[in-house]
């Protein structure tokens, strides 16, 4: 969703504001759209006007609750860059918090969009990291080969085979598209 200025960008975060502190209040499957409204000090029809309907909101505020905060940690080298970062997306994508922000966000956007700009916003980490890697003289894989060989797999782990998910899986993939075999991202051999 467009990210809107002056009293709409108000209204966003106010609604957004609600919809977080009624979920962790009453639980998500408890959230009315009237209830949200209430608490955010608008009308249900400003609502319904902007979302749509309650799965909508969900998932608009489960693709902002996606977006990460700041850039990825410089640690120094591609492989502990790119580890550090691949720890902590699967750290909070597998998190229950996570996982229900995914689905939320899938599930209120029937034409992918949602989907297209989640995968954006880890694009855009990854980017980061091999542009510092670039500017160190590493040599670096492109981002769709790593969105395609860590985030992809990682992603469909969290979805369909959480079970014995780990870092130590995320250390496997990002050893593999930096090509080295069995050994652990960011330790010297």
């Amino acid at each position: 969703m467009v990210r809107p200025g002056g009293r709409s960008a108000r209204v966003q975060a106010a609604v957004h504001t609600a919809v977080r502190e009624l979920a962790s209040e009453v639980g998500r499957d408890a959230l009315t759209v009237p209830m949200v409204a209430q608490r955010a000090g608008v009308t249900p029809s400003t609502i319904y006007r902007r979302w749509g309907d309650l799965q909508v909101l969900l998932s608009d505020v489960a693709v902002e609750r996606l977006r990460p905060d700041t850039e990825p940690a410089d640690h120094g080298t591609l492989a502990s860059d790119l580890t550090a970062w691949a720890e902590q997306f699967l750290d909070e994508m597998a998190s229950p918090a996570g996982r229900a922000y995914i689905r939320d966000a899938l599930l209120g956007d029937p034409d992918g969009g949602n989907a297209g700009q989640c995968s954006a916003y880890a694009a855009e980490q990854i980017d980061v990291i091999l542009r510092r890697a670039s500017g160190r003289g590493e040599p670096a894989p492109g981002v769709e080969t790593v969105v395609d060989q860590v985030v992809a797999p990682l992603m469909y782990r969290v979805l369909f085979r959480p079970d014995g998910l780990d870092t130590a899986y995320a250390h496997r993939l990002v050893a593999g598209v930096l090509g080295r075999s069995g050994a652990s991202p960011g330790v010297s051999r």
